[in-house]
């Protein structure tokens, strides 16, 4: 971006000449004020245009590797080429266009057969490096991006990849594209050639400093062999691509066949080096988990990723295996874990409130499944970033995280910002109740705190452990309950004279966890309000005399909604 003056803006001022004095400049410091001149306005247009072109593009910070680097650091540049690799794949396919919502295709076919304009290195957190794309060019704001094409980049079918076929592809993908396609590239203002092999993506209004980079990892297609009519409809016709592989033979459903492109244009890239290996890539379908695994322990397919810690801990001790054959090694990584759990509706306001959560997850006894049922071999996650250089578990906020959160001071709970908070752990003995009033989560009606979550006391005659997904049965007190008999152990979970009960209560929902409660029979007694508002009920129930102690929940009300 050039910045222009206007001329019906410049005002003329009048000078007298007795004001003016010419001053004579030396050699010596004319060189030095032009020079001064050249730096300033090679720093003003570096801010207004960004770094100019490069051969790599970093979401953060600047790229590892500089424009003269040879190979990634996590390759051999020197393996050797050859042989065949088999893989075994648990599923099918009916479709090798991986680009539409129809169908089920083979994945593998990007990255394989069709490139992008950039490609990744996978030792940074998101940096893409030039691939189509020999260099790449931002401003500092990443409202407009250039990509400028290798001269020497080649479709499989010898067709040099022009700024045509970048420019179909991108309005291709945004109209009949994945949603993610349409998404993203339907953000972009506009898209034109420049020059003779450069291609301009106005992002003007975007508001997205990321997407240069998903532009620049957007499939490439050939305008020449691409139906856009058709581009829609699954089909196991070969996908000319300029990816260093082509499609040799396709068996529907059960395999694919991979042959190595010998006269792959991108060959010696650096962003190539040491990858690429094989002659031949076959993927192997299975529709079954059990037979998948056979497969391998007969030898049907070369290398496995093993999910099932029961199967990685009792299921590979097999010839193969005993001999040496099969190598089973855990490898390590600093990315991002994914998260599994149960995900709480926010918007409710049941889970709204932050101690209900908190006391679901106090129920719940990671350390016991863990132990019983995984054999230690599950790590709990305690951040969307776990394992990785980017969570902040465990680590205190830095200068510049308070300061952004200065004008906000009840944004954010002092144990976040002091790095000490955890996720709950127990003893794995299957008791959650020592570990519940550890935290002091649970408290008498005597001691002013109400709500309407049953929990038995830790005098009560409960079984020795609970099971893991035991159920949590809410009453919310939309209306004083006391002095009515609320059977726990009734298929309706309510008695009929308790009118008050609600349609969570009163339906069927609770039959499937009343054979469980049986014990938790009660009676409410007497009835107080607490400072909230909130109904509180001392309920003296069997078995035993124990009290039933209760959990707070002031918006415990919208269970039953």
């Amino acid at each position: 971006m050039i910045n222009s003056v206007r001329a019906d803006r410049i005002e003329p001022v009048s000078v007298s000449a007795a004001t003016v004095r010419p001053r004579v400049l030396s050699a010596r410091r004319l060189r030095s004020a032009l020079t001064a001149g050249c730096v300033c306005a090679f720093a003003l247009l570096s801010a207004a245009r960004g770094n100019g072109a490069e051969h790599a593009i970093a979401m953060h910070g600047a790229p590892a590797y500089g424009a003269d680097f040879d190979h990634f650091a996590y390759v051999n540049p020197t393996a050797p080429k050859g042989g065949r690799l088999v893989e075994g794949i648990l599923g099918t396919f009916d479709s090798l266009n991986p680009l539409i919502v129809r169908g089920v295709a083979l994945q593998q076919i990007r990255g394989y057969v069709i490139e992008s304009l950039m490609a990744r290195g996978y030792d940074e957190p998101f940096t893409l490096y030039g691939l189509l794309a020999k260099t790449v060019e931002t401003d500092a704001a990443r409202t407009v991006v250039t990509f400028t094409l290798d001269p020497t980049a080649r479709f499989s079918d010898g067709t040099p990849v022009t700024p045509e076929d970048v420019i179909f592809s991108w309005d291709l993908l945004r109209q009949k594209g994945r949603p993610n396609h349409r998404g993203y590239y339907g953000k972009v203002t506009k898209a034109e050639q420049v020059g003779e092999r450069g291609v301009r993506f106005d992002l003007t209004g975007a508001d997205d400093r990321e997407l240069p980079l998903i532009l620049a990892l957007m499939p490439v297609l050939p305008k020449h062999a691409v139906d856009p009519d058709r581009f829609e409809e699954t089909t196991f016709t070969a996908p000319i691509g300029s990816g260093p592989y082509l499609v040799k033979d396709v068996d529907p459903g059960r395999s694919v066949t991979l042959a190595r492109n010998r006269a792959y244009w991108g060959e010696g890239l650096a962003v190539n080096r040491g990858l690429w290996n094989f002659d031949e890539v076959r993927f192997e379908f299975y529709r079954d988990a059990n037979v998948h695994f056979d497969a391998f322990r007969r030898g049907l397919y070369d290398a496995r990723e093993e999910t099932d810690p029961t199967r990685w801990k009792t299921g590979y001790d097999f010839p193969a295996a005993r001999d040496g054959r099969v190598v089973a090694e855990a490898l390590p990584n600093d990315q991002p874990k994914g998260m599994e759990g149960f995900v709480f509706n926010t918007r409710r306001p049941l889970f709204a409130d932050v101690r209900v959560r908190e006391a679901l997850g106090l129920l719940f006894d990671f350390e016991w499944i863990n132990r019983n049922y995984f054999f230690d071999l599950y790590r709990r996650t305690g951040s969307y970033f776990e394992g990785s250089e980017l969570s902040a578990r465990g680590r205190p906020a830095g200068p510049r995280e308070r300061a952004l959160l200065a004008p906000f001071p009840d944004a954010v709970r002092a144990d976040f910002m002091d790095g000490s908070w955890q996720p709950t752990a127990t003893d794995a003995s299957g008791n959650v109740w020592s570990t519940i009033e550890r935290h002091d989560v649970i408290r008498s009606p005597a001691r002013g705190v109400g709500g309407s979550v049953g929990l038995p006391g830790k005098n009560a005659r409960t079984p020795r452990f609970l099971p893991p997904a035991r159920p949590l049965i809410v009453y919310p007190a939309t209306r004083s309950t006391c002095g009515r008999t609320l059977s726990f152990a009734s298929a309706t979970c309510a008695s009929a004279t308790d009118t008050s009960a609600p349609s969570a209560l009163s339906s069927g929902r609770c039959e499937a966890a009343s054979a469980r409660a049986r014990w938790m029979s009660t009676r409410v007694v007497s009835t107080s309000t607490g400072s909230d508002g909130t109904s509180i009920c001392d309920q003296s129930g069997s078995p035993g005399s124990s009290v039933i102690r209760s959990l707070s929940v002031r918006s415990a009300r919208a269970a039953a909604s």
